[in-house]
Order: structure tokens, then sequence, then C-alpha cells
């Protein structure tokens, strides 16, 4: 808020000072004609051009003048190369435009060539296809552009770096209403990709090397290019990245900018109106001479080493837990293999927790890598206290499909107290995990969905003090339809089989309800109980929820929810419990803030609960 409020004062500030320069400014008409015999397109781009026209600088008959050009110039791209234009400028109000468009030009000649090697690229040929013009068409001026500057972006997109327009010629005839048009595009040769110079590199080059996203001699394309860049960004190793293709000085000269249109040779030379302009044939010239037969493009990688330490801090607040503190110490490089460090402390009322994540890339950095992860965990929360100390090392694989699959083995102690039970338990069990996070856009995701799949299994045979086969799974989901509606969905269920449940952790056993799961009830308030009416936990759970949220106004949603789920002991209780209720989302500059009244349907008290929590859904 004190940010929003500096601002507010310095755009206020920012208005007062240039207020009089306002006032001083000269008259700008900003023309609203009126205009007959005209209408649609055409029109508009009438109106376009007669926009900001500064009526202090002409005398009467030069703004007549003006406008008639003006006029013109919009009709011509339309094929009205011969309209009949009367002009009514009175001493008040706004001027008044009577056209006779006349017969719109036909073209009579279409001739279009790609010479080179892009004469059989299917992207130019596609171009090509795709032309919307073709002989006895009513001329238009917009598609005929499109087409040059989509053959020039494709030449710099595909690696034809010797490319040039050999004639490019819009021959109209206003008298005979016909117009004649030639584009003949030659490509010249298409380059491939040479070696890659790596330089900056404080990790080995020869493991950036293998993150490149083409093969030497490959054809050029700038995708791959862009590909490359974007992984070594990814790896946090470096502070800055940049992928350049080696160019030669005339090669740079022909690239245009992206997206198409003018090369900037073109752009430069247009405010110089007595030097002659650049043509393309003149530069399709001079890049002729310097060709050469060698179509070897080496591509130079230049980096900078990222902060050998980072640190972040982090407060936050929910019901479930109260005030929390998160403060992290991430080292994204400790040596030249890029192998990586992070810690994490979290604290808070109930629970508190130190991590560390150990992380050794293999050949593909960011899909494939061994993690050591080490963690000490307290937790004292209603009928559970507990003390943990986990060591796990784990295989990640990453896919193309963005799944990401984790095998390993992890072992745990535990000394705790559930329930009133108390028991320390040495468990030793592996564990493969199927996981997919995908949102967009990140902060306040209107589109993202979330899964996540667990199986795990211990057994006395190799040591561990208890046996059992545990699986669990979510899986979340978030839509939006048309810029106002935003629905969310959630299901999450878990199971254990298993002799031992006593000898289970409470780290290991299930609860339910709080702002996360089940709305309306406490935190993690949901189990079987004991004979002594304390939470036991259960070996199974299932629970799932379904919210609509309404755009209010800006970055305030309305929202409406409704929850259900369990713990239990036994698959199909005969009723999860329920609750239903309303809230307001505020997307604000930390985060999404989101407020909650919940009222349980299966609570024997009866009451209305509110929820408050900072921070994204997934």
């Amino acid at each position: 808020m004190g940010r929003q409020r500096q601002w507010l004062s310095a755009t206020v500030i920012a208005n007062l000072i240039t207020l009089p320069l306002w006032m001083a400014a000269p008259a700008v008409w900003a023309l609203s004609a009126t205009l007959e015999g005209v209408e649609g397109e055409v029109a508009r781009n009438i109106r376009a051009y007669l926009q900001n026209i500064e009526e202090d600088e002409y005398t009467e008959s030069r703004l007549e003048g003006e406008i008639r050009q003006r006029t013109q110039e919009a009709m011509r791209v339309y094929g009205y190369y011969e309209p009949d234009i009367s002009i009514d400028l009175p001493e008040d109000g706004s001027p008044s435009l009577t056209i006779e468009p006349g017969p719109q030009v036909t073209i009579e000649t279409l001739e279009i060539n790609i010479l080179g090697d892009a004469a059989e690229d299917e992207p130019f040929e596609d171009a090509l296809a795709g032309f919307s013009l073709k002989e006895g068409d009513t001329l238009r001026h917009a598609p005929w552009d499109a087409l040059r500057g989509e053959f020039s972006g494709l030449a710099i997109e595909r690696g034809y770096f010797d490319w040039g327009f050999t004639d490019r010629r819009m021959e109209v005839r206003p008298y005979l209403q016909s117009a004649r048009l030639y584009m003949d595009f030659d490509s010249g040769p298409r380059y491939r990709f040479g070696e890659t110079l790596i330089t900056g590199s404080h990790i080995q080059p020869e493991r950036l090397q293998q993150m490149r996203t083409y093969e030497v001699d490959e054809p050029y394309l700038a995708e791959s290019l862009a590909r490359f860049n974007q992984r070594l960004a990814e790896t946090g190793w470096f502070s800055s990245v940049s992928v350049k293709p080696r160019l030669e000085t005339a090669q740079e000269l022909a690239m245009a900018p992206s997206g198409g249109g003018d090369p900037w040779w073109e752009s430069a030379t247009e405010s110089q109106p007595k030097r002659p302009r650049v043509t393309s044939a003149a530069l399709a010239s001079a890049l002729s001479m310097q060709q050469s037969d060698d179509t070897s493009l080496p591509i130079d990688v230049n980096v900078e080493p990222a902060n050998r330490h980072q640190f972040e801090t982090g407060i936050g607040f929910a019901t479930d837990v109260g005030p929390r503190l998160r403060f992290g110490w991430d080292q994204p490089w400790i040596n030249r293999y890029g192998h990586s460090l992070d810690h994490d402390l979290y604290l808070s009322a109930p629970e508190q927790r130190f991590t560390g994540v150990y992380d050794m890339p293999l050949d593909d950095p960011l899909r494939d890598s061994y993690r050591l992860q080490y963690g000490i965990r307290n937790i004292d929360d209603s009928d559970t206290d507990s003390l943990e100390g986990t060591v796990e090392i784990a295989r990640r694989w990453e896919f193309d499909n963005d799944w990401e699959q984790s095998l390993y083995f992890r072992t745990t102690y535990e000394d705790f107290t559930q329930g009133g039970e108390a028991d320390q338990v040495w468990l030793f069990y592996p564990g493969i995990q199927w996981s997919r996070t995908r949102t967009r856009p990140q902060r306040f995701p209107l589109w993202g969905d979330r899964q996540q799949f667990s199986v795990e299994y211990s057994d006395p045979a190799w040591g561990s003090d208890a046996q059992f086969l545990r699986f669990t799974g979510d899986t979340e989901w978030i839509r939006t339809y048309g810029e106002d509606n935003r629905f969310l969905a959630r299901i999450s269920f878990g199971a254990i089989e298993t002799r031992d449940f006593d000898k289970l952790p409470p780290s290991l056993r299930f609860f339910v309800g709080g702002d996360r799961s089940v709305r309306g009830y406490s935190y993690e308030g949901l189990s079987p109980r004991n004979e002594e009416g304390k939470l036991r936990g259960g070996q199974q759970k299932l629970t799932s929820s379904l919210e609509y949220q309404r755009r209010v106004t800006g970055a305030w949603w309305g929202a409406a929810f409704v929850d259900a789920g369990d713990a239990f002991d036994n698959w199909g209780p005969a009723d999860l419990k329920k609750s239903a209720g309303l809230g307001v989302r505020w997307i604000s500059p930390v985060g999404p803030i989101r407020f909650d009244v919940a009222h349980p349907f299966d609570d024997p008290d009866d009451n209305f609960r509110l929820h408050f929590s900072i921070g994204p859904e997934f």
C-alpha cells in the first residue's frame, strides 16, 4: 500500500509539472471529418491518415492540399488510384469530404519466383501458397508488403543470410485500371550450424555443449538458438546468457527486424530526403560481392556466472498454522560440474523444519540428476508430537511431456507421540513418484493443473521397523472461461496397506481438514480417534473440492466452494465430511490472498470457520 501511495503521489506531481506544458503546446487539429462516398475499412484508413494535422503550420490552401494528398495515399493501398475528392473547410465546425472513389485497379500480371535453396523449403512454399492475391483481383498493397516481410523474416529465421530481392516491382497504370506485380526473391544458400564457441563459463564447457538443441552441420534455425539460450538460463548457473550466430558484416546488413517489415537500412535512410535511399537491388548486389562458398556458421555463446550465494526470506500467515517465516539459502553452483546446494528453514507455531538438497546434474542438467535430500522436522500440534530426521537419495528424470519421475530410497527416524501413544521407529523404504505442474501465468494462474502420484514400500527384511505399502495421489485443475470466470477442482486420495499401523509415524498417516483440504474443519482435525477420543490418524483418505470464482473488479474476485472428505480406516465411509462457503480473493503484489468463511455440515458444534492464507493454489 505504501508503494501504491508513492506511485500516486508521483503521478500527481508529474501531472502538475506537465500541466503548463500541455497548456502551452501548439493546437493540434485532431480531424473528425465527415466522409461521404466511402465507408468501412477505406473510411477508417482515411481517418487514420488525417490524424494529428497541426493546423497552425498550414495556410488554408496548403491545408486543403495536405488533406487531399493524405486521402489519396490512404485510398491507394486499396486500389483506388484516381478518386475525385471535394473538400469543404468551414470556418467553424468539422471539415467535410465528398469522395467519388472511381474504379479500382486490378492485377493484370502477377509473377512471384523463389530462387536459391529456399525454393524447396516448405515454409517458403507455404507462404507463397497462402498469398491472397491473384491475377484479376483488386490490387491491395497490404498482402504484397506482408509477403515481402514474410520472405525476409523466414530467411533470417532459417539461415538464408545472403538473401535479397533481385526484382520487386509494382507497375500501376491507373488510366487502364491495371497493375503488374513482379517479385523475385533469391535466398542464396542455407547456412548450417558450425562449431560452438563458449566464453566466460565457470562450468565445464563440455556440460554446456551437451545442452545444445542442434547438431553441427544441421540446417540453421533461429528457434534452436532461442531454445539453447533458454536452457542455459534455466540452469540458474548464469546471470546473463547470449547465444548468437557469427555473421559477416554484409549478412548483418540483410537482417530484417523480428516479425518482418523493412530492414533497418530502409528506416535509417528514409529521414534523409536529400540522399538517395538504399534499394534492395543495390543491397543484393553488395551482398553478392561478399558471398562465400563456406556455409558453416559458427555460434558464439557468452555467459556470466550467477552469484554463488543467494538468499530469500518470506513471511506469511494462514489460519491453519498462524504466522510463518521462511529463510532460503541457495547456491546455484558450487563447482565446475554445476552441482548445487539449497537450504530452507521454515518456522511456524505447530511446525519447524530445516531441509537441504544437494543436486548433481547429469548429461542433461535440466532433465536428469541425482539428488541427496536431508532434513529435520519438529511438529507439536493438537494430538501430534513428533521429531523426525530424514535422508533421501533420489534419481530424477524429466520427460518431454513435462512429467517428472523420481526414484528414491529414504531412511527416516521418528520419535513421536500420537494420540497419547509413544514410539520410536527407524524406517527404510524405496519409493517412486510421478509429478507434473503446468501453470500460466505464474503468480495467479488462469490455466493450470498439477498431478502427483507416489508408491512407497517398507519391509523388515532390510531392517525397517514396519512393513507397509503406501499410495498417494493428488490432482488439481484450474480453468478460466472468458476473462472473469475461474474454476478450481481438486481430488486427493491415499491408502496404506499394513499390519504394523501402530509403528507408522504421524508423517505417514493421513489427517484431513484445514485451508487446503476440507475447509470448515480444523487443521488436520479429521481422522479416526482412539478410545480416549484423541486423533489417531487414518489408513486411507479421500478429499475433493470444487470452487467457482468470479471477478468482481480488477484484482478482486469472489468465490463459492464445496468441500468433502475424511481420513478413515476402511474404504467407503458411510458419510464424508462436507462443507461449503464463500470467499474473497485479492491478487496482491506479493501473491494471491484468500479469505474464506466455511460452514461444516457434519460438525456437532455447527460453527462457521474463517480461513485466511497467502500464496498460490499450486
